[in-house]
């Protein structure tokens, strides 16, 4: 029977599988884009549509900017009827432009240029269609519309160089300005509901300019910028209610609903469910000052991890090359053909030549599937065949270079991630609870260490964290000796600089994948924290552990595949438990059997750790001739 932790394993495996894959990268790039060019379509200032769309096709180039151009004319059509005419005329231009000039050379070095060029367009287009008679709109929207371009050209093509918070809270603001005029049943209106969300999670000037994009759409007749930052200022009360400031949004707008003396409730429901959905997301705090040293610092790391970001996303945005099969059917025919005595008066050599790659996938081809009758069959079926051994071998080496970009790509996005994350704690004093647990951590083997093929190593982290690794290279002799002690100093040395550690236990795997050292080593690693108490067992291949306590005995995890097999299928698993109570946790190689470790942990739960680890190694000694290793792990509370 398949346990509900085994399904939860698969399909975290197969999430995984698919963060790394190129081609689940490039449809959600793809449809993001169409679904952005379709929600820039709506935005509205003055009742009259505007050139949000084309400032985002713009800032494209290729294939994502057709889509994004026809997500915008698919929305102009439907918010704005015959009206979006002349945005359909924007982005047909639009788009133009951005295939000719959305990657080259010239509009990397000059940043303001597809800004201009999307200004001109609906500068020239206004013109155009008020000669035409065909748009009546005044000259205050006319200008509104060619800055609006500019401006959004601008803003769309920063943020896609990296991460900055004032760009991010302007694009909040654009996004609510266009989800604001969608609405996809009636009262709930998707601009307030994103609006509630920045109201709740959001730092104060996302939250701002969201209030300030719905009074400018015009949606109610309720001031919305004064409701998002009186929402904002419920997290300053002094006791915060997590209830209260989920719905704080909501209370607020009925309130000054009810002051101003109109009704509108459309906004109500969207504004509650907003910040219903806020209340689970981590909140952003204010903007940080960078100053001195330490601001340079942070923001030399920000740049390092967008550039690295960048890297992993052009990296993503390679395209898979096919295999040109139907010309391993040419090469074949002509080798085929080039040495055949009858070929002067053969009249089927170009059909020969034009058979379909298919005939490749056959995995026995024989003569009577060949669809031509050769006089010569025996010959081409020979080169058939060498034609099939190399689509194997060009297929065996894509396969191989896509799991080296998958491991290149993922490093990059650790990197990436890492960096940012130190940049963001870089200006932050934190107050933690300080370490309330000792830890107490001793290592039995039945081989000197020299000779042991499983090396521990214990060493403390950042913040409260304290590390136990115990490395298993597999087999005996000096081979599983530098195997283990390989994998713990790369690991020791990435969680010490604060590598998270599904991040190391990964590159680990990239690494083995990489050296083609798959099964060298497993690893059994305990993440403990010893502020509260808690720990986090990553296990890679590794035996089970057991955690004793004076009531009993439990077995943690299952033996899996050892890292190495493959950069995409990572079956990593971790496994949370506490230490807080005098409970044991013992970390065990493959030299210890498990029916055995189970039974002397279970009968043995009363004695002292020392004394179990040895009952522990005296069987493995009995089972075989395999390196052994037992470490002990206890937590006991500082000052005792």
């Amino acid at each position: 029977m398949i346990s509900i932790q085994s399904y939860v394993r698969r399909g975290n495996h197969v999430l995984r599988r698919w963060a790394v894959d190129p081609r689940i990268h490039g449809a959600a790039r793809a449809a993001g884009h169409l679904l952005a060019g379709f929600c820039l379509s709506a935005a509205s200032l003055g009742n009259s549509l505007m050139p949000l769309a084309l400032g985002f096709v713009c800032t494209c180039s290729g294939w994502l900017a057709v889509l994004a151009a026809l997500g915008g004319c698919a929305g102009y059509l439907l918010f704005w009827g015959s009206a979006g005419y002349q945005a359909l005329v924007w982005l047909a231009v639009g788009v133009s432009v951005a295939l000719l000039m959305g990657d080259r050379l010239l509009t990397r070095q000059t940043p303001l240029l597809m800004p201009a060029v999307a200004a001109l367009i609906v500068a020239c287009s206004g013109v155009l269609f008020q000669w035409l008679k065909m748009d009546a709109s005044p000259v205050a929207i006319y200008l509104l519309r060619v800055g609006t371009a500019a401006g959004t050209g601008w803003l769309f093509q920063e943020v896609r160089k990296g991460r900055n918070p004032i760009l991010e809270w302007l694009t909040y603001g654009v996004g609510i300005l266009a989800l604001a005029q969608i609405v996809p049943i009636p009262y709930l209106g998707l601009g307030f509901v994103g609006a509630g969300i920045l109201a709740v999670s959001g730092a104060f000037p996302a939250a701002a300019l969201a209030g300030l994009a719905l009074d400018l759409s015009q949606v109610t007749q309720i001031p919305m910028t004064a409701v998002m930052t009186l929402s904002y200022f419920t997290r300053l009360l002094p006791r915060k209610n997590p209830i209260l400031l989920r719905l704080a949004p909501g209370f607020l707008y009925t309130a000054l609903m009810a002051l101003w003396g109109k009704f509108d409730l459309m906004p109500l429901p969207g504004l509650l469910l907003g910040g219903i959905i806020g209340g689970f997301l981590p909140a952003s705090g204010k903007a940080v000052h960078r100053q001195g040293e330490t601001g340079a610092a942070q923001v030399r790391l920000e740049m390092a991890s967008g550039v690295l970001a960048q890297t992993q996303q052009l990296l993503l945005e390679v395209p898979i090359v096919p295999v040109d099969e139907s010309a391993l059917v040419a090469r074949a025919a002509e080798r085929a053909c080039g040495s055949c005595p009858c070929r002067k008066s053969c009249k089927d050599t170009k059909r020969i030549a034009q058979l379909p790659g298919l005939i490749l996938h056959k995995p026995l081809l024989s003569v009577e599937e060949i669809p031509i009758n050769c006089r010569k069959s025996g010959r081409f079926l020979a080169e058939l065949h060498r034609s099939q051994e190399q689509l194997r071998s060009i297929r065996a080496d894509r396969e191989r270079q896509r799991e080296y970009r998958a491991a290149v790509i993922q490093q990059y996005q650790f990197l990436s991630e890492y960096l940012q994350e130190l940049a963001d704690q870089l200006p932050r004093h934190r107050s933690g609870r300080g370490i309330c647990y000792t830890p107490q951590i001793r290592v039995y083997g039945n081989r000197p260490e020299q000779d042991n093929g499983d090396r521990f190593t214990r060493f403390a982290g950042t913040a409260a964290r304290y590390y136990v690794l115990l490395c298993d290279g597999m087999g005996t002799g000096l081979g599983a000796v530098q195997e283990g002690k390989t994998a713990a100093s790369i690991l020791r040395r990435l969680l010490s600089a604060g590598y998270p550690a599904e991040h190391a236990l990964r590159s680990l795997n990239s690494l083995c994948a990489l050296r083609e050292r798959a099964g060298a080593v497993t690893v059994d690693l305990a993440e403990l924290q010893l502020d509260s108490g808690e720990a986090a067992l990553y296990k890679w291949g590794a035996a089970p552990s057991y955690l004793v306590s004076k009531t009993g005995a439990e077995r943690i995890g299952t033996a899996g595949p050892p890292p190495g097999l493959s950069v995409t299928d990572c079956v990593e698993s971790c496994y949370r438990v506490s230490l807080r109570r005098g409970q044991t946790l013992f970390l065990v190689s493959d030299g210890v059997g498990e029916e055995e470790a189970l039974r002397c942990c279970v009968s043995g739960a009363d004695l002292p750790p020392g004394e179990l680890a040895a009952r522990l190694l005296t069987g493995s000694q009995l089972g075989g001739e395999d390196d052994a290793t037992v470490v002990t792990v206890r937590l006991d509370a500082a000052g005792i």
